[in-house]
């Protein structure tokens, strides 16, 4: 077990990785290309700790809140996006790690900056067997995995004196098949490819009932007194999602800003863009909605955080608010980077201009099953109307 290590501050962290942004930056279109992330790029958030920032302090980790996590991927994600969701996917998984028994933590943690990706899809299939259970099937989406050490897996268990029922497990990576089949328009560089379980047998130990974790019984003896792990998952997971898209925002203002000085309106009389007052509406009118994205980041964070520091008991609608403030984050970013996507003209369109790489990793963003604004905000309209909600991921 490695020894406890001295926990930086947020403003460290966030020091740290702003330090790494122009390498970071600099393989963007390596990452495109290769359709994962850069072995050095790797390396680089290693070096930073940012693959410790989830994990317990008893094995050298920082057991960051989620407001570091916001701050941190925020400013992952003014670098590059697809390094910034990949890191923010490793948190959630690694998080997950720490509800299984302290004997699982001590197996996953005992490689030094792990990585841990995962999915809750239950799109695979287990089978009880003599001291644990085996499974096949194939999950997608599943961000970072050419780089991890582990994957959590969703799965359904089905036996012959039982109904099925859906598990959370661990199973090391190299006993899983990847599938190259990440061929997207957006967040390109993640590498979010499809795994595959063939017959991989998953001792007991190594397998949560998932109906249990959602209601926060997890397994952990060690963890149950540290507030950031006692909080809900899918709360946790909303929280350190929305950091990804909140820098992706700022990138955009960034670029466009970058690109403003000497630029004309074409086929008008302004031979300066900056001084046309459509410029100035939209400009502020982006940079509002930044504002506000960064508002309902906070808010979300600080609910988990606070909750979770004072062992409050959540409602539903607080559960459900956390889930509509990831939403809103994602469809004022999103709306964001339209307004300075459009406002930078055709030669943004060519690959070694930012703009369009933050334009597609944000609308991709905005793709992603538990982000999607309308899908959050529909269930927080529906709770607060008192009708029950229609998903167990709350």
């Amino acid at each position: 077990m490695a020894t406890t290590t001295e926990v930086p501050a947020r403003e460290e962290l966030v020091k740290r990785v702003s330090a790494l942004a122009p390498a970071l930056r600099a393989k963007s279109a390596w990452n495109e290309q290769n359709r994962r992330l850069h072995e050095e790029s790797i390396e680089a958030l290693a070096d930073a700790g940012v693959f410790r920032m989830r994990v317990p302090a008893r094995f050298g980790g920082y057991e960051c809140d989620t407001r570091t996590l916001v701050d941190v991927g925020a400013e992952l994600g003014q670098a590059d996006g697809s390094t910034a969701w990949t890191a923010s996917v490793y948190w959630i998984p690694t998080w997950m790690v720490c509800l299984f028994p302290d004997e699982v933590q001590a197996e996953v943690f005992s490689t030094p900056d792990v990585r841990v990706c995962g999915t809750l899809s239950p799109s695979a299939m287990a089978a009880p067997a003599n001291g644990g259970v085996v499974v096949n099937g194939k999950w997608g989406f599943v961000s970072g995995a050419w780089h991890s050490h582990w994957q959590e897996i969703v799965a359904i268990q089905v036996g012959p004196d039982q109904e099925p029922m859906p598990i959370m497990a661990l199973v090391p990576t190299s006993e899983l098949k990847i599938i190259d089949d990440w061929h997207t328009t957006g967040l390109q560089g993640t590498g979010s490819v499809s795994t595959v379980a063939e017959n991989v047998f998953v001792p007991a130990e190594r397998v949560l009932p998932l109906p249990a974790v959602l209601q926060e019984q997890y397994a952990s003896r060690l963890n149950a007194g540290i507030p950031i792990y006692r909080a809900p998952m899918l709360p946790v997971a909303s929280a350190s999602s929305v950091g990804t898209l909140l820098g992706l925002a700022k990138a955009a203002k960034t670029a466009f800003l970058e690109r403003l000085p000497g630029r004309k309106i074409t086929y008008t009389g302004y031979e300066q863009q900056s001084e046309a007052p459509l410029t100035h509406l939209q400009v502020a009118s982006a940079a509002l909605k930044i504002d506000q994205a960064q508002f309902h980041a906070e808010r979300l964070a600080a609910t988990v955080d606070g909750k979770s520091e004072r062992g409050e008991a959540w409602t539903l609608e607080e559960r459900a608010r956390v889930r509509a403030d990831m939403g809103a984050v994602c469809a004022l970013a999103k709306e964001a980077a339209d307004i300075f996507a459009s406002a930078s003209g055709g030669s943004s369109l060519y690959s070694d201009v930012p703009i369009q790489r933050i334009l597609r990793d944000v609308h991709s963003a905005n793709l992603h099953a538990l982000m999607h604004p309308n899908t959050n905000t529909e269930l927080y309209g529906r709770v607060l109307c008192g009708l029950p909600p229609n998903t167990l991921y709350i």
